[in-house]
C-alpha cells in the first residue's frame, strides 16, 4: 500500500493517491442514497483511501453530516486515518440560490465552527476557500485560517481555484499544503501557469473533476434524462451538439481503454495519476461499484505509447463547452 502515498505539498500530511469527493452525495447530481453513501465512504476508507473531500455548502451543511456520520460509525482504526478536507465561504439562500464568496476573516472563523460542530471532529485537517472573494485580499482570508492552525481547529491550509498570483500570494502569508483545482483530460487549464507555479513553491494539487462529472466516466450516454436539480442539467459541456463532439471523445478513449484491458473511467484516472506524484484524483463516487471502478487506476500502469493514444483520442482542448456556466466562469482561476 506504502506505493500509493502521496504527500500534499513540502508541508501538508501523506494521504492516498486517492480522495474521495464526497459532493455528490449530497448536491448536485441528483438524489443519492444515504446509506449507499456512507457505506461507500466506509468502503473507501477500508481499502485505504484517506483523504475525505466535503464543503460546508454542500446542501448547505448536509453533506458534512453525512461525512461526520460516515465516520462516526466507522471502525475507530479507519476513522482516526481519515484526513477531512472542508471548503468554505460559497453563500447559499433558503432557495439553494449562490450569493457570492465571503472570506472576511470573521467569517472564516464563524464557518469553521459551524463544520467542526456539523463533522463532529475536534479539527478540520485541510480549510480552504471555495472560491476566492473579490472584496478581501486573500492575505486577510489565508491569515484567518493561519490563526485557526496556531489554536488547533485546524491543521493545513489549501486553497481552490485560484490563479497563479494569488497562490503566489497566500504562500507568502503562510505555509499552503495543496490547491484544490479541476484537472481531467478534458479540463487542462491548469497546465500552462498555474501547475508550474505550484511546482515552484511546493504545493500539491488535488484534483476534483477527473472524470469530467461523469461526462468522461464510460458509463454516461446521450439519452440520459437528468434531474432538474442535476448540475450537469445545464452544464456546458453537456448541451446539444457539445455532448455529442465530448462522447465522440470518449468513445475515441474508449478504443484505447479496451486495448489496454481497463475501463475508460479507469483510464481516465490514471492519466491524471500519471501527471505527477505531487497530484492526488478526487474520486466522485456515489457508490461502491464506481469507487471500486476508480480504485483499479491504481494498479494501470501507462506507457509513453499508451500516453500517445490517449493524447490522440483525445487532445489537450478537445472538449466543448465551458467547464461551468459563464456566470460561474468568472470565479475560477484559469479556463
Amino acid at each position: 500500500m506504502t506505493k500509493h502515498i502521496r504527500t500534499l505539498g513540502t508541508t501538508g500530511p501523506q494521504t492516498y493517491a486517492l480522495g474521495l469527493g464526497c459532493m455528490g452525495m449530497s448536491a448536485l447530481y441528483g438524489e443519492a442514497d444515504r446509506a449507499e453513501s456512507i457505506a461507500t465512504v466506509h468502503a473507501a476508507l477500508e481499502a485505504g483511501v484517506t483523504l475525505l473531500d466535503t464543503g460546508d455548502f454542500y446542501a448547505m451543511g448536509h453533506n458534512e453530516l453525512l461525512v461526520g456520520e460516515a465516520l462516526r460509525t466507522a471502525p475507530a482504526a479507519r476513522r482516526e486515518q481519515a484526513l477531512v478536507s472542508v471548503k468554505f465561504g460559497a453563500l447559499r439562500d433558503p432557495d439553494g440560490n449562490w450569493g457570492g464568496y465571503d472570506g472576511r476573516p470573521a467569517a472564516v472563523k464563524n464557518f469553521a465552527a459551524y463544520s467542526l460542530n456539523r463533522l463532529g471532529v475536534d479539527h478540520i485537517d485541510i480549510y480552504r476557500i471555495a472560491r476566492l472573494d473579490p472584496d478581501v485580499p486573500i492575505e486577510e482570508t489565508v491569515g484567518a485560517i493561519a490563526e485557526l492552525v496556531e489554536k488547533g481547529h485546524v491543521r493545513h491550509i489549501g486553497l481552490s481555484e485560484v490563479d497563479a498570483g494569488t497562490i503566489r500570494r497566500a504562500a507568502a502569508t503562510a505555509p499552503i499544503s495543496d490547491l484544490q483545482f479541476e484537472y481531467s483530460l478534458i479540463s487542462r487549464g491548469i497546465e500552462e501557469e498555474i501547475l508550474p507555479t505550484t511546482r515552484e513553491l511546493g504545493i500539491s494539487v488535488t484534483a476534483y473533476g477527473v472524470l469530467s462529472r461523469g461526462l468522461i466516466s464510460g458509463h454516461f450516454s446521450r439519452d440520459r434524462q437528468l434531474a432538474a436539480n442535476d448540475f450537469r442539467a445545464f452544464a456546458p459541456r453537456f448541451q446539444g451538439d457539445n455532448l455529442q463532439h465530448n462522447l465522440n471523445l470518449v468513445e475515441a478513449l474508449r478504443e484505447v481503454a479496451e486495448q489496454k484491458g481497463v475501463t475508460v473511467a479507469q483510464i481516465a484516472v490514471a492519466w491524471v495519476l500519471s501527471r505527477g506524484a505531487d497530484i492526488v484524483p478526487l474520486i466522485g463516487a456515489r457508490t461502491r461499484e464506481r469507487l471500486a471502478e476508480s480504485l483499479g487506476a491504481l494498479d494501470v500502469t501507462l506507457t509513453e505509447a499508451d500516453l500517445a493514444a490517449i493524447e490522440e483520442a483525445v487532445p489537450a482542448d478537445a472538449a466543448r463547452g465551458e467547464r461551468y456556466p459563464s456566470a460561474q466562469m468568472s470565479h475560477l482561476g484559469s479556463k
